[in-house]
């Protein structure tokens, strides 16, 4: 789709982060690194003061009419009790025009008063996942993940998860090269994938004397070194047991799945920014070969090693 024309509507009650989320990344001129700079709007129902979530107030000069013709309309979290029926009808409007809409954490309550979410995967932040689907039977919330594509609707979980969607989108609109680029400037991670868990109990590996975070940063260097759950747990002196159930508490996920995890991201990386051989990436990633690489990437991706090259691939090709 086209992504020139960026609309966000607020409505009393609004989340100033999730605002400013949309403002960042869609609002701010970074031509003179040869990004991209989109027509941005902020739009309210009418000319009065917009009250926010935490007391101050906003005022814009644009309406939602602006919406109508845009190619992206950002809705941003709210309560979720008390959804405008002028953002109803707006949303819904700017869809039938042709326009894709995000909704950023508790935004997806707008969506689905709109009808937009039925029968689509969607999220929210999870506090508020098991009130949506309640209200909305219709939709296919998941929980456990940061963000979801689903056609033209786009649903993010909370805080930082709306600035990880924002990125993947320009990802897929300008390329890789592009949203890394944004990812710099906002010194922030430039992808995390939407099926990440958006809750663990301990978010960061703790930092105590057990070595999780030491051996994680250690894997990370010998990706095409074999590791097994018995190996890893040998060198933070602890058993299998004790170290699984350690690595889940840290991650939220078992040591085989996060392995995977990081020889995939590994391996985009590397379709990204080199041309190197398939077989090559696979060997580094620790693979092992082209084929089992394949699979992975396509059960973590959707896509093939070859396809997502040609889609996100930074070397310019000479035909």
């Amino acid at each position: 789709m086209p992504l020139n024309k960026v609309v966000t509507l607020i409505f009393p009650g609004i989340h100033p982060f999730e605002f400013g989320v949309a403002c960042e990344a869609f609002g701010i001129d970074r031509s003179d690194e040869g990004l991209p700079v989109y027509d941005f709007y902020v739009a309210s129902e009418d000319e009065n003061p917009v009250p926010t979530y935490n007391g101050f107030t906003i005022t814009t000069e644009h309406r939602f009419a602006e919406a109508l013709d845009a190619d992206l309309v950002i809705v941003s979290a709210g309560e979720p009790a008390v959804i405008p029926s002028a953002v109803v009808q707006t949303l819904r409007a700017a869809y039938e025009h042709g326009a894709a809409v995000m909704a950023l954490c508790s935004g997806a309550f707008a969506l689905g008063e709109a009808g937009l979410l039925d029968g689509r995967r969607c999220t929210t932040h999870w506090r508020h996942a098991a009130e949506l689907a309640r209200r909305f039977p219709a939709a296919d919330v998941d929980p456990d993940v940061l963000y979801v594509e689903d056609g033209r609707i786009y649903t993010s979980a909370g805080t930082a998860a709306g600035l990880d969607l924002c990125l993947h989108l320009m990802r897929t609109e300008h390329g890789a090269e592009v949203a890394n680029a944004v990812a710099r400037r906002m010194v922030v991670p430039p992808h995390r994938a939407g099926g990440q868990a958006q809750y663990i109990d301990v978010p960061v590996p703790p930092c105590g004397t057990d070595g999780l975070a030491e051996l994680m940063d250690d894997l990370l260097e010998e990706l095409d070194d074999v590791h097994t759950v018995n190996t890893m747990a040998s060198r933070v002196n602890m058993s299998p047991r004790t170290f699984a159930r350690r690595f889940n508490e840290a991650t939220g996920t078992t040591p085989h799945s996060w392995l995977l995890r990081q020889r995939v991201l590994y391996a985009r990386r590397q379709l990204e920014s080199t041309d190197e051989p398939i077989e090559s990436i696979a060997q580094r990633s620790g693979f092992g070969t082209a084929a089992l690489l394949r699979h992975h990437f396509q059960r973590h991706t959707g896509v093939a090693p070859t396809a997502y090259r040609r889609s996100f691939s930074s070397i310019r090709r000479v035909s």
